[in-house]
């Protein structure tokens, strides 16, 4: 199999796995925010974001540099270096999972009872719940190097499986949620921690039957983990700037603020990221193609993967984004039964900064599989400290909760325009011609397909008058416009024909 039909097959896995994670994730979503309340659920996602930072940056920092060199080695077919790349990663990350425990239930405990804002009535089960988020980062710190396997091996069917038992575990969860009479939050909290450890260690179980890399056998190459540390302390240290931004930016919500607006930007993130997973399941199955013909000297072949990758994948979120910021409200109103404070605008700022972030991610791809990413991290780094204090400066001076959106959303935009092609071309040896490319066809489908939806937005009041026919008509128009645009602007010719052809040639055989 080709390598491009390995990622038409695996994106279509990892479409699959993503139809269920989107179908049970938004039902399950509603059914827990009306279960546990505003309050409570407003607690859950600030003590998981006090467990979630410390683990994130260690967590976020090691998959990548975990995932690149198994992906690397597989691409060189060393058996043996390989299996000990993967046991000598798999010792680093029991050694981290150590470390993230003891900060955890030191400095994250000092925070908890400390700086959060909690009602006293409900602070034992957020303790609890703090706890058992803590043990939950650990499992998944120490899953990172049997995912990297799963991922080089490009077996993407794997997860698309799992999540259809994932979605059945979850569906389970919510019922029991609803019917027990056991504290709502603590339940919830150890019901997602059983669900979470039956999934990893199934996955666990699949890599050792069937890859004989992943039989851990205790390993400290200290060529390899010195290889892997350095090209991961860079990583560390941007995931110390995104987990400031991520979950450092909610803990200051509720400073700040109140839980129920922490439940406000929650929900908009969970809609925004379910956008994201969209466009990242395409760039998951690109990635290992990228990251070995590099590897093997393709390195034309590589750019030209990135790039067109990057294109793609920017219109799979524009068509899938655009109508989500249209129907923002009824959405959430649908989908939620209330709309929490603040939900709508942080939504629509989340998916516009999501759109420049398919830039900023696809363009650290490159860097990745070159293995040289200490230029893009320092700059990411700058800009993401920068972002932390600023936010905190204008919350303390009295802006609303929208200021750290417009914050966030300006960062964006100066990393994935600006820095990161500035990079391509000095690191990479991309010229700015494949940058203006890139761009030029990107800008032309949004201007081309986004003025008529917004016409109709900004004049819905007077065009509609039932709320389902605004949904109905903003939401179609939306992507009908996009997708011509698309179809007809951003599309290569030979890509354009490529599906005629086949759309041909499955019409023939039914006749």
């Amino acid at each position: 199999m080709s390598g491009n039909d390995r990622i038409a097959k695996n994106t279509i896995f990892l479409y699959f796995r993503m139809l269920c994670t989107i179908v049970v994730s938004l039902y399950t979503s509603r059914i827990i925010l009306q279960t546990l309340g505003v309050n409570d659920y407003g607690i859950y996602q600030t003590v998981g974001g006090v467990a979630g930072l410390l683990s994130y940056i260690i967590n976020g920092s090691l998959a990548s540099g975990s995932s690149r060199f198994i992906t690397f080695e597989m691409g060189r077919r060393d058996k043996g270096k390989l299996s000990d790349t993967f046991s000598s990663l798999l010792t680093v990350h029991l050694l981290f999972g150590v470390v993230v425990a003891l900060l955890a239930e030191t400095i994250g405990l000092w925070f908890l009872y400390n700086k959060l804002v909690i009602p006293p009535e409900r602070f034992s089960a957020a303790v609890f719940t703090y706890h058992l988020s803590i043990l939950m980062s650990i499992v998944g710190i120490t899953q990172v190097p049997y995912t990297a396997v799963i991922i080089g091996h490009e077996k993407m069917n794997i997860y698309a499986y799992t999540s259809i038992i994932e979605a059945i575990l979850k569906l389970l969860l919510v019922y029991i949620l609803m019917v027990s009479d056991w504290d709502k939050l603590m339940l919830y909290a150890s019901l997602l921690f059983v669900v979470q450890c039956g999934i990893t260690f199934f996955y666990r179980y699949y890599c050792i039957r069937h890859y004989e890399e992943s039989h851990y056998h205790f390993s400290f190459d200290k060529s390899i983990i010195k290889k892997v540390l350095g090209f991961s302390s860079w990583n560390l240290v941007e995931n110390t700037s995104i987990s400031l931004n991520a979950q450092g930016t909610t803990i200051l919500l509720n400073m700040f603020f109140n839980p129920g607006i922490v439940t406000g930007r929650s929900v908009a993130n969970i809609v925004s990221m379910t956008a994201n997973s969209f466009v990242n399941n395409f760039r998951t199955a690109a990635n290992p193609q990228i990251v070995k013909r590099f590897s093997a000297n393709d390195f034309d072949g590589s750019k030209h993967l990135l790039l067109i990758s990057t294109k793609y994948s920017y219109f799979l979120m524009l068509i899938l984004a655009f109508p989500v910021f249209l129907v923002a409200k009824q959405l959430l109103y649908l989908w939620l039964g209330q709309i929490p404070d603040y939900s709508v605008v942080f939504l629509q700022f989340a998916i516009v900064t999501t759109l420049f972030g398919v830039f900023d991610q696809s363009f650290y791809s490159a860097f990745t599989a070159k293995g040289q990413i200490k230029e893009t991290t320092i700059c990411s780094i700058c800009v993401g400290y920068l972002s932390f204090p600023v936010i905190y400066v204008l919350f303390k001076l009295g802006y609303s909760p929208v200021s750290l959106s417009w914050v966030m959303l300006f960062s964006s935009l100066i990393l994935a325009i600006f820095i990161k092609p500035f990079l391509l071309v000095k690191i990479m040896g991309y010229t700015w011609t494949d940058i203006f490319v890139l761009f030029k066809s990107c800008i032309i489908v949004t201007v081309v397909s986004v003025p008529i939806p917004l016409l109709l937005y900004i004049f819905r009041n007077t065009l509609f008058h039932a709320s389902y026919l605004d949904f109905f008509i903003l939401s179609i128009s939306g992507v009908v416009c996009v997708a011509l645009a698309v179809w007809f602007l951003g599309l290569d010719d030979d890509i354009r024909k490529r599906i005629q052809n086949t759309i041909k040639t499955k019409l023939l055989k039914r006749k």
